[in-house]
């Protein structure tokens, strides 16, 4: 179907803040949202202020700050305008925030006040211009921290109004946007150590979107409540873009989703789509829902019985849902694979999950599905719109490298000629580094990167994927990863401290702990994995990690870490 707009994000929101104007946009959950008619005052307000300041079609302008309102405003107005937003996660490390200011060659950032002290007191040359994201207002170089909220963080949370000036001049801003106009460059934190600027443009986002709202709509009734953060292309395209272009409403926490703050706010707007990775779900299966089925003698037992263990899953599925509010019909996850164990729950309880499967590279979906068509263990179906190939296929497993080729593509990594060839192929395919099969011409499933293939003394291929995802499915493993060593299989994994102070009556900060009684865990958590692998791909030497492991922004294990 094509689409009643032009492919930029100008075009696609001017539309749906004229065909929603009334409706509820975007907000902080402990506050009233502001309308798609005054979503479009702001974007333009903040277009004339960024005029204002010397900012014409094509500069760089970054985004530094935790989700909130503006945000979304801000990135708006950036792209409307013409210019090209630089969204910075909030989790890099300052060297690396003031590397990709330098490297955008950015002009103007908009900081949250939160994120201040992190460029605000920098040796930036060229300076960068600051804006307060919290309302707005320009700040001065090099504040004085004593004196800093005197000059803009008043810390409201609701959408502030711009000054008379900028609001009488909405509408002066008349620029030209192109579909193929670079709309983002977007700095990935990967989990390799390398951070590369992914050149996105209007046509890339918004098809992506476009596409995906063909088989997934957002509609004005519903509620989405963003919890990943938004520099990310899966939360800023799948959570963001496709509310706002169905007149969704979108409500953002004011403080980072523990439990302790979610539930509430769930309970609250009582959201019907959510956006989550792996780790957070297989977190509240395993510390949460597992327990409780298995909590004694007579539910272990019937909990190992397919019937009576799908009955307790459905059970457990209707108290989840109530838990997240009642109205939930898409609980969308992706950014890694998700566990046997925990999709098998998700499943046989029916709730309304969906997997997706993409890179920052592709804007970012290539393969995804809805709660009605969940293909189980796959990512479902590739979108219509892109040529999607197995390059290489293992003659025995049909296993290969991904490859694609669409719309929705990105055009290159920013001053990075080199990275940019060796990423295609000669006929244009972009080469994703992840392994998959292809099966019935569209659906897709996933066994891992191929730069962390294992290849076995016997010439087998071993996916860490898969080795971990067998580790996990041991109640008191949260978190695992499977490396080589010295020609062997070997694992780390970090353990429930809930279940060792349950079940070896040690206290949550191991100060009891017994080496020998963590031992055996070990062993046996080694031996239960061993008994589903086959012989070339089973664990020799299994450790404990004391410590969570190192993440990215999307909760996948910095794996070149622990090489």
């Amino acid at each position: 179907m094509k689409a009643p707009f032009a492919m930029t994000l100008k075009d696609m929101i001017y539309r749906s803040c004229e065909l929603n104007a009334d409706r509820p946009a975007l907000a902080f959950v402990d506050d009233d949202p502001i309308s798609y008619r005054e979503l479009r005052e702001q974007i333009e307000a903040v277009m004339f202020l960024m005029s204002e300041a010397g900012i014409v079609k094509g500069d760089r302008v970054a985004i530094l700050s935790q989700n909130m309102p503006n945000w979304g405003v801000a990135y708006l107005a950036i792209t409307s305008m013409g210019a090209v937003v630089v969204p910075i996660l909030v989790d890099f490390h300052v060297n690396e925030i003031l590397y990709i200011l330098r490297h955008s060659e950015s002009k103007m950032v908009f900081v949250s006040s939160a994120q201040y002290d992190k460029i605000g007191y920098a040796d930036l040359d060229p300076r960068v211009m600051l804006v307060a994201l919290d309302n707005f207002e320009r700040l001065p170089q090099r504040a004085p921290k004593d004196k800093l909220g005197e000059f803009i963080f008043e810390q409201k949370k609701q959408l502030q109004k711009l000054s008379i000036k900028a609001r009488k001049a909405i509408g002066i801003i008349k620029t030209n946007v192109a579909e193929d106009d670079l709309a983002s460059i977007i700095y990935t934190s990967g989990t390799t150590g390398h951070s590369k600027g992914v050149m996105l443009s209007h046509r890339n986002l918004v098809h992506d979107a476009w596409v995906t709202f063909q088989f997934q709509p957002v509609t004005p009734q519903d509620r989405v409540i963003s919890i990943l953060p938004l520099p990310h292309t899966y939360e800023c395209t799948i959570g963001f873009i496709i509310p706002m272009m169905g007149g969704g409403s979108i409500y953002y926490l004011d403080k980072p989703p523990t439990a302790r703050v979610l539930v509430p706010a769930m309970q609250k707007i009582r959201p019907t789509m959510i956006l989550t990775v792996p780790l957070i779900i297989e977190k509240i299966f395993k510390m949460q829902v597992h327990p409780q089925l298995t909590g004694n003698p007579l539910f272990r037992y019937l909990y190992r019985m397919p019937p009576t263990r799908k009955l307790l899953h459905k059970l457990a599925g209707k108290k989840l849902m109530k838990t997240f509010g009642g109205q939930i019909h898409f609980f969308g996850i992706g950014g890694a694979k998700l566990s046997y164990e925990v999709e098998r729950f998700l499943y046989e309880a029916g709730f309304p999950y969906a997997i997706g499967y993409g890179l920052t590279e592709t804007s970012p979906l290539i393969a995804g599905s809805t709660p009605k068509n969940i293909r189980f263990r796959g990512t479902g179906q590739t979108l219509a719109n892109l040529e999607v190939r197995i390059a290489n296929p293992d003659p025995k497993t049909k296993i290969g490298e991904i490859e694609v080729k669409g719309d929705t593509v990105m055009l290159g990594y920013y001053k990075d000629n080199l990275r940019t060839a060796e990423a295609f192929t000669p006929d244009g395919f972009f080469k994703t580094g992840d392994l998959g099969i292809l099966r019935k011409g569209r659906d897709l499933y996933i066994f891992g990167r191929s730069k962390n293939v294992i290849v076995a003394s016997s010439g087998e291929n071993i996916y860490p994927e898969e080795i971990e995802s067998k580790l996990n499915e041991h109640e008191a493993v949260l978190e695992s990863l499977a490396l080589e060593s010295g020609g062997q299989i070997v694992a780390r994994v970090f353990l429930n401290p809930e279940y060792l102070e349950k079940h070896l009556h040690l206290d949550k900060m191991g100060s009891l702990a017994s080496e020998p009684a963590i031992q055996r865990l070990l062993e046996e958590i080694k031996a239960q994995a061993n008994q589903n692998l086959s012989a070339f791909s089973r664990i020799r030497k299994i450790s404990e990690q004391k410590e969570p492991f190192e993440k990215t922004a999307t909760q996948k294990i910095k794996r070149f870490l622990y090489q």
